[in-house]
């Protein structure tokens, strides 16, 4: 029995899960996307998983630099999220007028947000009409003197912790 897509998706609303963007450039070219499937795999070595769409800007190129960046956001950065998620489509440009900053590899990471990876891509698995990029961790910038809370995403909507 093959479970149908739809209904796959409907189960996948009942997981919480934190927001990202990320980044990439390659050849002066710049752009990024709003992901939720992000994990550590290890600590020691440093790695990350990250699963993008491969009909996205971003997986074209994060495929040719092999490198990326990952921002996780804060609460506030609820309309990043919607403006990487889509509300600028994929071939315009969603870096235009937000402020960032780069670490090693030279990819774009967003001001503000929880914390930061600028990584470089170890392995990459085809799965479905994903791919999975795990990458080693280059460099990483937390924002623990300033401790937010994070964007999380439930149910097609955005969500907050409660105090």
């Amino acid at each position: 029995m093959q479970t149908n897509p739809e209904t796959l998706r409907q189960a996948m609303r009942s997981w919480a899960s934190g927001v990202t963007i990320v980044t990439s450039a390659h050849n002066g070219v710049a752009h990024g996307m709003t992901v939720s499937s992000f994990t550590s795999l290890s600590l020691d070595p440093p790695r990350i998983l990250i699963a993008l769409s491969q009909d996205s800007r971003t997986h074209d190129l994060v495929s040719r630099s092999q490198v990326f960046g990952v921002t996780i956001l804060a609460e506030e950065d609820e309309e990043l999220s919607d403006r990487f998620a889509g509300r600028i489509p994929d071939d315009g440009d969603r870096l235009s007028g937000v402020e960032t900053f780069t670490l090693q590899t030279g990819s774009p990471l967003l001001r503000g947000g929880l914390a930061h990876f600028d990584c470089r891509v170890t392995e990459t698995f085809a799965s479905g009409m994903n791919t999975l990029f795990i990458a080693e961790v280059l460099a990483v910038q937390s924002g623990e003197d300033n401790p937010q809370n994070p964007l999380l995403y439930f149910n097609r909507q955005y969500r907050k912790l409660q105090k």
